[in-house]
C-alpha cells in the first residue's frame, strides 16, 4: 500500500507563500498520479493542484491557477506543493494523495484517489 505523508503546513501571512512537501513509501511513484487536496471545516474536499502519472501534464483548479505549482520528484519519491500569493481562503488542510496511472485531471477528483496523507494544517491569516 501506498503511504503518503505531508510536511510544511503552518500559519502565513496573506500574499505569502508556503511550500508543502509529501514523501510516498511503500510503492515507487513512478506508476502514480499524485496530487494535493484541500478541505475547510464544513467543506467538501477539493483537488487544488495534481500531475499525471507520466508527469508530463498538470491540472490546477481554478481558484489557485497562477498562485500553485505542483511538483513531483521520482527518484526521490516526493510531491511538493510551492503556494504563492496566499489568500485567507487558502484556509485549510492539505492532504497528498495518489492513484495509479491517472490523468492530472483524474487525479484531482477525490472518487480517483486510492491513497491519501494524514494531511497538514495551513492558516492564512494576518
Amino acid at each position: 500500500q501506498l503511504q503518503l505523508v505531508e510536511t510544511g503546513g503552518g500559519l502565513v501571512q496573506p500574499g505569502g507563500s508556503l511550500g508543502l512537501s509529501c514523501a510516498a513509501s511503500g510503492f515507487s511513484l513512478d506508476y502514480y498520479g499524485v496530487g494535493w487536496f484541500r478541505q475547510a471545516p464544513g467543506k467538501e474536499r477539493e483537488g487544488v493542484g495534481c500531475i499525471s502519472s507520466s508527469g508530463n501534464s498538470t491540472y490546477y483548479a481554478d481558484s489557485v491557477k497562477g498562485r500553485f505549482t505542483i511538483s513531483r520528484n521520482n527518484a526521490k519519491n516526493m510531491v511538493y506543493l510551492q503556494m504563492n500569493s496566499l489568500k485567507p481562503e487558502d484556509t485549510a488542510v492539505y492532504y497528498c494523495a495518489g492513484s495509479p496511472f491517472r490523468t492530472s485531471e483524474d487525479m484531482c477528483k477525490v472518487k480517483s484517489v486510492s491513497s491519501w496523507g494524514q494531511g497538514t494544517q495551513v492558516t492564512v491569516s494576518s
